[in-house]
């Protein structure tokens, strides 16, 4: 049984005869027979009695007419959403970062969104964080924001911004006087960071990795407060993006200094399946995001 037999079953039904019915159904009067046809010769049994003014369904044909009407109105339905889906006006949208220091500007740019789009939920995924890209391969995300691009040709990249990560030290710590610091520089140092594993930390990844340089200690501290007070009193260096200091860094006890003579650098992506490019409202949700970044 295929969805045009269940249609013509219901059309014919609720018109009373294949007559009125050929306007809906777009078919000659001989093509609606022939279906009719075949379809009774399938299930064995007379799905219409036909009279002389009209076409009653049989205890056959209404079971058949009453899962027509059911599966018919649910196949609307379905194509209703899948076409708001498409065109961007609803969706469910699942976001994570690769370091918990880029969701500070997550909150507010999402209340800005449900505003925008108050059908489109957007699920920010905790647990996916330092392996964006993993979960998003797996189908366990939808958007993955990452400055650490990898080369799977089923990922699509969207650039978003650029920042600069940088160094911050006690004021009356030796590396205070310098203008960059240099790879050496950190190998007597303790080194603050927000968590491990080290491959998530861009001034590992992307500096200190390259010089085969390590820190003479890492310490993890999850919360940037906490961190910060710790090299206010000298117990190490911390390095951070610059834009995400501004809510934290007002103290003449702490220096920013930059990472390598041309400074450390990095390019921010939202990172999407391939097969996702033609939704709408995931391309929506990255063109505000870029704009809103853009702007911050």
């Amino acid at each position: 049984m295929e969805l045009r037999h269940l249609n013509l079953i219901k059309t014919i039904a609720e018109e009373k005869g294949i007559t009125k019915s050929l306007g809906k159904l777009f078919l000659t009067q001989s093509a609606v027979s022939h279906q009719l046809k075949d379809i009774e010769e399938r299930i064995g049994a007379k799905i219409f009695y036909r009279t002389k003014n009209q076409w009653l369904l049989t205890d056959e044909g209404k079971i058949l007419y009453d899962s027509a009407v059911i599966i018919l109105k649910e196949l609307n339905s379905a194509m209703v959403k899948v076409n708001e889906l498409r065109e961007g006006y609803m969706g469910c949208l699942r976001i994570a970062t690769e370091c918990y220091t880029s969701y500070h500007w997550l909150p507010s740019f999402l209340s800005k969104m449900n505003i925008l789009y108050p059908d489109l939920e957007v699920k920010i995924i905790i647990e996916a964080t330092h392996k964006p890209l993993e979960k998003l391969l797996s189908n366990e995300l939808d958007v993955a924001i990452t400055s650490d691009p990898a080369t799977d040709k089923s990922i699509r990249y969207i650039e978003l911004f650029k920042d600069e990560v940088i160094a911050i030290v006690q004021k009356d710590n030796i590396l205070a006087r310098k203008k960059y610091l240099n790879a050496p520089d950190f190998s007597d140092q303790t080194l603050i960071i927000h968590s491990y594993p080290m491959e998530t930390v861009t001034v590992y990844q992307h500096f200190l990795k390259g010089h085969q340089t390590q820190p003479k200690q890492v310490i993890a501290i999850p919360l940037t407060e906490v961190a910060l007070e710790m090299v206010k009193t000298g117990m190490g260096i911390m390095t951070l993006p610059l834009w995400s200091l501004k809510p934290f860094v007002n103290s003449p006890e702490l220096l920013q200094i930059k990472i390598g003579q041309k400074g450390l650098i990095r390019t921010h992506y939202a990172a999407i399946r391939h097969e996702d490019s033609s939704k709408k409202y995931i391309l929506d949700f990255i063109e505000n995001l870029k704009e809103e970044l853009s702007n911050r």
